[in-house]
């Protein structure tokens, strides 16, 4: 009997200290997380909503672990991943500010916000987040300018701040990240310069659709560019010698500038699936070092001059209308085309004197040709697009100065 009250005695303190020990790990559950970042991701919380249609805020409940919240993720007692917003695509986001506590997530290492209606500035705290690699806040309505100090974030590799409404310079310390490859800020309201990036792992930099201007120096821009976008800007000069070292660019848009001087021939090798340079004021010569690859060029509306190269009768859509081409139309041109080579052969609005196409030549339906407005009558009756007018061929007058 003894010997059984014994085994029962045990029994309870053996259950008790289970209890125990599960009670203490129940409390570290909740406990685990670092107090400074709790609080922080608390005025997080109390300073966005969810849009009407989100239900992303709906696991924030700071009775349970925030390591378990959507978007929350921990190493440890930190939080090093803040992804707010539900990311799957027709998600409607969230609304309200970003609160400046968000600098206090000492070991975030990436910081993204899903396309919602947050307003305000972005937080000059951002900076103290020295271990950020990853900022991505696109399509908001974020307002007022770039924070300079954000050039003291020496890791940070991606900054996405596309489809906002920032305004001002953008600043030179954004350059001299050293390890930066993504620079997204297109569809800003951006002014001034674009300054130089010492970066030599930056592969893309977009900053189309701002009010950019100035020139870009030789060296602005690392060779390790594979995608580079500053169309619908104001930026103005010439471009050679930047191009001419940006030979591993794939993509390559400079469209509706004011960008002057040549167009480098070795361009025209590099490894581009398009090439855009149209509505710009490059003018001279365009004379390509080989067969040109490229699936579509687009020249168009600048001050380009002398005779069209028969090099570009590989490119499926060509651009070349609005110039000061003179002289005949290469005959590969016409090889190609009318074995359906070339879908997009324009050239009208130059000061062409020919081509050597038979009259009664069927040009296939899936190509377009536009050879109206030029020293010449069209042989042959093609439909152009509605802008080029209705026009046919340029007044003598303004092509006796080109022939020859």
């Amino acid at each position: 009997m003894a010997r059984s009250k014994q085994s029962l005695s045990l029994s309870l303190s053996h259950f008790v200290f289970l209890l125990f020990l599960v009670q203490c790990r129940f409390i570290n559950v909740f406990a685990i997380l670092d107090p400074v970042d709790f609080l922080a991701l608390q005025a997080i919380r109390k300073s966005l909503d969810d849009l009407p249609g989100s239900n992303f805020f709906v696991s924030w409940d700071f009775t349970a672990d925030p390591c378990n919240f959507a978007g929350v993720y921990c190493d440890g007692e930190k939080v090093i991943a803040l992804n707010l917003g539900d990311p799957r695509a027709g998600s409607p986001g969230l609304t309200g500010r970003i609160d400046p506590a968000i600098g206090k997530l000492s070991a975030l290492a990436e910081l993204s916000i899903v396309p919602g209606r947050i307003i305000g500035a972005l937080p000059q705290s951002l900076s103290q987040l020295k271990n950020l690699r990853f900022l991505a806040a696109s399509r908001n309505f974020i307002s007022g300018g770039i924070p300079a100090t954000l050039g003291q974030l020496r890791g940070l590799r991606t900054l996405d701040l596309s489809y906002n409404q920032f305004t001002g310079d953008i600043p030179r310390s954004i350059g001299t990240l050293p390890e930066l490859s993504n620079v997204i800020l297109c569809h800003n309201k951006l002014s001034g310069p674009v300054p130089p990036f010492i970066s030599q792992t930056l592969t893309r930099l977009d900053l189309k659709s701002n009010e950019l201007s100035g020139s870009l120096s030789p060296y602005s821009l690392p060779p390790s560019l594979q995608y580079l976008s500053l169309s619908w800007n104001r930026l103005s000069g010439p471009v050679d010698r930047l191009l001419n070292r940006l030979d591993q660019l794939n993509y390559l848009d400079l469209s509706i500038n004011q960008f002057s001087g040549p167009i480098p021939g070795r361009i025209f090798t590099f490894p581009i699936t398009n090439l855009l340079l149209q509505r710009n004021q490059f003018s001279g010569p365009v004379q390509p070092a080989d067969q040109v690859t490229i699936g579509s060029v687009d020249l168009s509306h600048n001050r380009l001059s002398g005779q069209v190269s028969p090099l570009f009768s590989t490119v499926q859509n060509l651009y070349l209308n609005n110039n000061r081409f003179t002289g005949q139309v290469p005959g590969s041109f016409v090889d190609r085309l009318l074995n359906a080579n070339i879908q997009i052969l324009y050239l009208q609005h130059n000061y062409l004197t020919g081509i050597q196409i038979n009259p009664t030549a069927e040009i296939p339906s899936s190509s377009s040709l536009c050879l109206q407005y030029n020293c010449m009558v069209p042989p042959v009756q093609t439909p152009c697009p509605l802008k080029s007018g209705k026009q046919k061929t340029r007044p003598s007058n303004q092509c006796s100065e080109w022939r020859g």
